[in-house]
């Protein structure tokens, strides 16, 4: 039982350092757990399509498809295998699979991801993997496309602004 109330501290400060993140540092702790639509955590296994409005965060592993205008908020012990689209990804998991986010991507360490990933703003923190083609800007008009293997290096890059 203590053991439990230890996992479920930290997977609670996981989620609310998270939520913040993406949410901006005015964010306060209850918003930002009102905001968090779903939970699938660790050692839950999901096969199929999630479609949702809202933030989702994903600490177990799904296989399938991803689809939200929402928040996608992915833990360090999951694992995806998806095309994912959505409008904000915050990754310290794995992702295999292609990725759209219509408004930016944060790939935090310890994250993996080899795939595609299409996104206006990627910011990628030092101890990421990164492993696949990288095509920034919004639309096709000024869009940048690089291929990227290996380490990460930190910063974020923006493209059209």
């Amino acid at each position: 039982m203590w053991g439990q109330d230890k996992q479920d501290g930290k997977r609670q400060t996981d989620v609310n350092q998270d939520t913040e993140e993406v949410q901006g540092e005015s964010a306060t702790v209850k918003e930002g757990l009102e905001d968090i639509s779903a939970f699938v955590g660790k050692g839950v296994d999901f096969k199929g399509t999630i479609s949702y409005n809202g933030t989702v965060r994903i600490d177990g592993s799904l296989e399938g498809e991803i689809r939200t205008d929402g928040t996608l908020l992915i833990g360090e012990d999951a694992i995806i295998q998806a095309k994912i689209t959505a409008g904000t990804i915050v990754c310290k998991g794995k992702i295999t699979g292609d990725v759209v986010a219509r408004e930016r991507v944060k790939l935090r360490a310890p994250a993996i991801v080899n795939g595609s990933v299409k996104t206006p703003v990627l910011s990628m923190e030092d101890g990421v993997q990164f492993n696949g083609g990288l095509e920034m800007g919004q639309g096709t008009q000024g869009a940048t496309v690089h291929t990227l293997t290996g380490s990460s290096a930190s910063g974020t890059k923006r493209v059209g602004a």
